[in-house]
């Protein structure tokens, strides 16, 4: 059914991904995100992923976003950049800070500022909180050192109080100064681990990356899938309408339904009931929507003798062992032009030979048959895919109901090829006659 579909619906399916081309790409005029960068910002010192998490948030929060739009002066207040930059945390105490932007220039330089300001917010926000200790604990190395000294000027008074030259008293001078040495460096890896706990904890690793092509997706991406996706989704509305429609399409279906053998099939071409307005012909014609392409295939009649030559065969089948009836009533649905363009060519086609035939169009929701005793039976002309499969027991009913027998079936299918001159008024002219 998908290749039915592809060959017969093709035109259809290519103005739907033009169609979903053409949203693809006004969608990316709004969603496309442009140009994009990122810069790195290293965290000094042991971090763990909470941490790195909080991190990630204050790069991208309401402060540093203001602080950016100020310093940028782009007429964009900071809950605007809020859409065009993201902070993500990386291996190795790392953020990454990413960028957006529709130039390169403008990306390059949004994640740069971030960057920044995001280094600066953190610097005061770790020495706005270190304050209140910071001061606690240089009293406590105050103490320290002033504990230190008192130990120092103790151990040069021993020194001093020492007396001779002994063995003894050397030993306990080279013990004494061992200790003031020992003393004397732990200040001093004391005063280096503190100046270095000063030190700043966060350091932008260079410059963003200029970004030299846009970041997907792009237009391209956006015209490409919405080509697609329309495309798809017109293939599966006509599955999705195949599969619900009730009507039926196939000839032996149809005749089961109808309660009788099939005749046979015949073509029509274009009806003109049938044939779209003319402020609608041009792209009902170009897409080819005018035909149904659902339908069981059927070669056309190559002209109009050859056409007459497929109705006089249904009529010769009408008949019994005795030969061909004398009378028969046609029946066809007053809402279906094609079957009634086949009824009109089969009065054409049959005019003053047997069997006689008589039409009744009739109302398929109401179906009333007249009670006509001197017809053999009713031939019941229908279109392909026009009724279900319930109207069509509906038409059967209503024939007994008149007392009539169904001689069989007609499916008419209706074909691309346009009637030739004359030939529908003429095939006109026979129903309105006959009726």
């Amino acid at each position: 059914m998908i290749g039915r579909i592809l060959r017969r619906r093709w035109r259809v399916l290519a103005a739907l991904a033009v169609l979903g081309a053409l949203v693809g790409a006004g969608v990316s005029l709004i969603f496309s995100p442009g140009y994009k960068t990122t810069s790195h910002v290293l965290l000094q010192g042991a971090r763990d992923s909470s941490e790195l998490m909080t991190e990630t948030q204050v790069a991208t929060s309401s402060v540093v976003l203001d602080r950016t739009a100020q310093a940028l002066a782009w007429g964009v207040p900071g809950p605007a950049l809020h859409d065009s930059v993201s902070a993500t945390a990386a291996d190795g105490n790392i953020v990454e800070i990413t960028a957006e932007a529709e130039t390169p220039e403008k990306a390059q330089l949004l994640a740069d500022q971030v960057a920044k300001e995001y280094v600066n917010y953190s610097a005061q926000l770790i020495g706005s909180a270190a304050d209140a200790a910071s001061q606690i604990r240089q009293e406590q190395e105050d103490a320290l050192r002033r504990q230190v000294q008192e130990t120092n000027d103790r151990i040069s008074d021993l020194s001093r109080r020492v007396p001779g030259v002994t063995v003894e008293s050397v030993e306990a001078r080279t013990l004494l100064e061992t200790l003031r040495t020992s003393l004397t460096e732990a200040m001093a890896k004391l005063d280096q681990l503190d100046g270095g706990g000063r030190q700043a904890q966060v350091v932008v690793m260079g410059s963003a990356e200029l970004p030299s092509s846009p970041a997907p997706p792009t237009m391209i991406h956006f015209v490409a899938g919405g080509a697609i996706v329309f495309f798809l989704l017109g293939v599966l509305g006509h599955l999705v309408g195949a599969r619900t429609d009730r009507r039926l399409r196939d000839e032996t279906e149809i005749a089961a339904a109808v309660g009788g053998p099939l005749l046979g099939s015949v073509d029509v071409p274009t009806v003109p009931e049938h044939a779209p307005t003319p402020s609608g012909r041009w792209w009902s014609r170009l897409l080819k929507t005018d035909e149904p392409w659902n339908l069981p295939e059927l070669n056309p009649s190559a002209d109009a003798a050859s056409r007459e030559i497929r109705y006089r065969r249904v009529l010769s089948r009408l008949g019994d062992g005795s030969g061909l009836f004398a009378r028969v009533l046609v029946l066809a649905a007053k809402d279906d032009p094609v079957a009634r363009t086949a009824v009109a060519q089969l009065v054409a086609a049959g005019h003053g030979e047997r069997p006689e035939l008589r039409v009744a169009l009739v109302d398929p929701q109401r179906p009333t048959v007249p009670d006509d005793r001197d017809c053999a039976g009713v031939l019941v002309v229908v279109s392909s895919g026009s009724r279900t499969g319930w109207e069509l027991v509906a038409i059967t009913e209503a024939a007994a109901d008149g007392g009539q027998r169904v001689l069989g079936a007609v499916v008419a299918q209706r074909t691309a090829a346009g009637p030739e001159p004359g030939e529908q008024t003429a095939g006109d002219e026979a129903l309105a006659g006959s009726a």
